[in-house]
């Protein structure tokens, strides 16, 4: 037979039978069908010096708190595993985590662990959408609308800028800030492919530019270069002539083959558009469409006075770099064209549509350059 086991609280009531009541050991025995043997070991067991039972009861509550303590650590480790694509976000967005876990886990316990107070989640929690978070996404309506508008090339100072002209009163950092929480950003970075080398110029004018890139008129200097685009179909290349006054292309030209009638296209253009009527500096590099006679002797029998940059140094003619710059960085950029009338059609579209008039561009004061030579126009008028 197995060896029979008694509940602890009959142990107790045995004991006190002997030690209360005083009854015999040999009578509680026969009693309760009990051997004397073990009821004097109950007796033994329950008759421990004070210290005994204190160092018992610290070690039950030693483990109770290591048990509590386990089950704390245990609990903000899940936690943390659940949120931590949420630890860096916005507060409102941690609130929605703690209501979504609400049922699984103490909500003052993951407020500790995402390192927010209970009251401010049980306000939201009564009210989610504060006036001030209405009016962000409000704001943010108007700023993805821009930013659409601008091509997806505008970035937080220049969509201020447009706030601001829809009368909106807003800071550009909080600007800044409804941009990164939506995922927006400005176009950035465009690597640029080696220049092409040429032979020895024929004709090398003198650099009357002398990088003074800022002037008081319009048609006063004009500055010119060449860049390629990548399709399908192969290089096209494009050729542009902008105003250093406003930095409005007045001119451009595409074509498959990188020749002088490509410039000159450009600069026929220009020519038609601006019809100037004192010389213009036409500044440019020393690539062999800029020094052949044919573009010398255009630009002489046109009153067009030729200026040319240092062989090799690109920033003598940083203007027009910084245009092509901005049109792969903010068009051009990861995409290869189907055909070649694609990427014009795509190149028409940045620089009549989108560059001349609308653009913000800081040399010309923050607002576009058709902008810009207006205000100047009306200027001179009221004088």
């Amino acid at each position: 037979m197995s060896k029979q086991r008694y509940p602890e609280e009959f142990k107790i009531e045995a004991v006190k039978q002997i030690t209360e009541r005083g009854h015999k050991v040999a009578d509680v025995s026969a009693r309760l069908g009990v051997s004397q043997h073990s009821l004097y070991q109950w007796i033994k067991a329950r008759q421990m010096s004070p210290n005994q039972h204190q160092a018992q009861g610290s070690q039950a509550d030693e483990m109770r708190r290591l048990k509590a303590e386990l089950k704390r650590v245990t609990e903000e480790r899940d936690i943390l595993k659940k949120g931590r694509s949420v630890l860096c976000q916005a507060v409102r967005v941690k609130y929605a985590f703690i209501e979504r876990h609400a049922q699984e886990h103490s909500v003052r316990r993951m407020c500790l662990c995402m390192k927010v107070h209970p009251s401010g989640y049980y306000t939201w929690k009564a009210d989610p959408m504060s006036p001030r978070a209405q009016d962000d996404q409000r704001l943010l309506g108007l700023l993805k609308h821009a930013w659409l508008e601008s091509g997806g090339v505008y970035g937080y100072r220049k969509l201020t800028l447009d706030m601001r002209d829809l009368g909106e009163s807003c800071g550009k950092h909080r600007v800044a800030r409804l941009l990164k929480l939506e995922g927006l950003r400005s176009q950035t970075g465009y690597r640029r492919r080696p220049g092409m080398r040429g032979g020895k110029p024929a004709v090398v004018a003198p650099n009357h530019l002398q990088r003074q890139f800022t002037v008081a008129e319009p048609n006063q200097s004009w500055v010119t270069d060449i860049t390629y685009i990548r399709t399908h179909e192969g290089w096209p290349y494009l050729a542009v002539v902008v105003d250093l006054f406003s930095r409005q292309v007045v001119g451009w030209s595409m074509g498959n083959r990188i020749d002088t009638g490509l410039v000159l296209d450009a600069l026929v253009m220009a020519l038609w558009r601006r019809r100037p009527k004192q010389p213009v500096t036409v500044h440019s590099d020393q690539g062999r469409q800029f020094t052949g006679h044919d573009w010398q002797d255009f630009l002489r029998d046109h009153n067009l006075i030729s200026s040319m940059s240092r062989r090799g140094n690109c920033h003598d003619n940083a203007v027009a770099e910084s245009f092509f710059q901005l049109l792969k960085r903010e068009r051009i950029r990861r995409q290869i064209y189907p055909t070649r009338d694609a990427a014009k059609a795509d190149v028409f579209h940045y620089i009549e549509m989108f560059y001349n008039p609308k653009r913000r561009h800081g040399t010309a004061g923050d607002t576009s350059p058709v902008e810009f030579e207006r205000r100047h126009s009306q200027r001179l008028k009221s004088v």
